[in-house]
């Protein structure tokens, strides 16, 4: 693989790969037995894929928030195509943090049995969350944001959900010219 990318997609692309070959390990992280092969969107044709889009969209409207508290325009983005109805820049923020927050908290979930077999239904559009494990979900990740970690730069404790912030103001100082932007990267 080259070292380097000249386009937009070409990078989408990258990621694309690199996301199919991380999910093929979700078969050895969930002590569940469940067969996961591939990331199927809309209908989600399996209890995975029904929780990667339910957590994913609750990121997504995470990250939205947090934006609504910058001057950023969450129309505006750097790598998702802008759309009239979306607002891409919370899907471009949201993919730093899905790794961190989304994919860990279906992780746990899983393992630790709160979400099972039973916690879906299905729907029209595919397998359904149950009203209670959407709620049982909601309240993990409500958990999970409020967490704190030590923040090297700022020599304080902030909470997962602040991180998201704190990259959004990061792009708010490229943008302005005071310094460049780097992607966050997990330090602990």
């Amino acid at each position: 693989m080259k070292d380097s990318v000249e386009s937009i997609e070409e990078l989408m692309s990258v990621e694309g790969n690199i996301r199919q070959e991380y999910y093929k390990a979700w078969n050895v992280i969930i002590d569940q037995n469940i067969d996961f092969n591939k990331r199927v969107y809309h209908p989600a044709d399996n209890m995975i894929n029904s929780l990667i889009s339910f957590v994913n969209s609750l990121i997504y409207t995470k990250t939205l928030a947090e934006i609504y508290k910058t001057q950023l325009n969450p129309t505006i983005s750097f790598l998702h195509q802008p759309g009239t109805r979306r607002f891409s820049l919370a899907l471009d923020v949201s993919e730093v943090f899905k790794p961190l927050i989304a994919d860990r908290l279906i992780f746990s979930l899983l393992n630790r049995n709160q979400i099972n077999a039973n916690s879906f239904v299905d729907g029209l559009n595919g397998l359904q969350l149950t009203q209670k494990a959407s709620r049982t979900i909601m309240e993990e990740l409500d958990k999970r944001l409020q967490q704190t970690i030590s923040h090297k730069e700022l020599k304080k404790d902030v909470s997962y959900q602040f991180l998201i912030r704190l990259e959004l103001y990061k792009l708010i100082k490229h943008i302005i010219g005071e310094k460049e932007y780097k992607g966050f990267e997990i330090w602990w």
